[in-house]
């Protein structure tokens, strides 16, 4: 039976010791020449005990740390793995709209990273992007892949869905930091958004940085019901709805991304 790191640590530590104290003083014993010389001989013995115990234990420590961290570093990659799986089940559920959430992610990381955020905030938003639309499970396919607009009635239904993302998602720990993508990404800056009505910096930054990305790549992308717009087109309308839908600060990072990445078009050219 493998024992657990805290036994295992104890039992090499009292072995160790047990032999340090037995041999220690044979050697003490041997090194005697007049019992005046015991008292700094001992003092030694007691501070030699001290290192070597000590790195001794730092060693098993650091064994088992390393050991943790890489658990823990693949139970992330099979968090990681599976959300992806999610995402993409998402994507294929509706053909209409499939890679938008790869590469919707990838986008939005960038953008954040181009903001100055950094982990473990980068981590969060990449999962919330991969997650935004994970409420849609509770949206049926009569209204969820309806061919033509939807009535008065639908449109409530469809705007349910950041708050079955919030049901869905708030119960799991790990998840949480990464709801305020899949719960807020449809607030908009002048409060007109659902589903609360969030306005300006009550809406938490990482969904403001989500919602001009989803936005973007929705409009470059061709749907079965419109080809992709041209990136300036695209462009434009973003600066147009700066300070009404979008976070005027974030459109001007977004626009400063995109010159960095060497133009609009380079990153517009993606169409299904």
């Amino acid at each position: 039976m493998r024992l657990s790191a805290p036994v295992r640590i104890t039992v090499i530590y009292l072995i160790f010791g047990g032999l340090w104290i037995s041999l220690s003083d044979q050697v003490v014993a041997w090194l005697v020449v007049d019992p005046e010389s015991i008292t700094w001989l001992q003092t030694v013995k007691g501070w030699g005990y001290i290192l070597l115990t000590t790195l001794l234990l730092h060693q098993l420590v650091r064994q088992d740390f390393t050991r943790i961290e890489a658990a823990n570093q693949s139970l992330e990659a099979s968090y990681d793995a599976t959300l992806r799986g999610w995402a993409r089940a998402l994507d294929l559920r509706d053909r209409s709209t499939e890679q938008h959430t790869a590469r919707v992610a990838e986008l939005t990381v960038e953008l954040a990273q181009s903001m100055g955020l950094r982990e473990p905030a980068l981590t969060h938003i990449r999962r919330g992007a991969l997650l935004h639309d994970i409420g849609k499970m509770g949206i049926p396919d009569s209204i969820l892949l309806k061919p033509g607009p939807l009535d008065a009635e639908e449109w409530a239904i469809m705007r349910e869905h950041p708050g079955h993302a919030n049901e869905m998602l708030a119960p799991i720990d790990f998840l949480k930091p990464s709801l305020e993508i899949p719960y807020c990404h449809h607030e908009k800056w002048n409060g007109t958004g659902y589903p609360r009505g969030l306005e300006r910096e009550a809406i938490p930054l990482s969904a403001r940085i989500f919602a001009v990305v989803d936005v973007w790549d929705a409009l470059t992308s061709s749907r079965p019901y419109r080809g992709a717009w041209p990136a300036e087109r695209a462009l434009g309308y973003l600066r147009s709805q700066a300070g009404q839908h979008f976070d005027p600060g974030v459109v001007r990072a977004f626009e400063a991304l995109l010159a960095r990445r060497g133009g609009a078009t380079s990153v517009a050219n993606h169409s299904e």
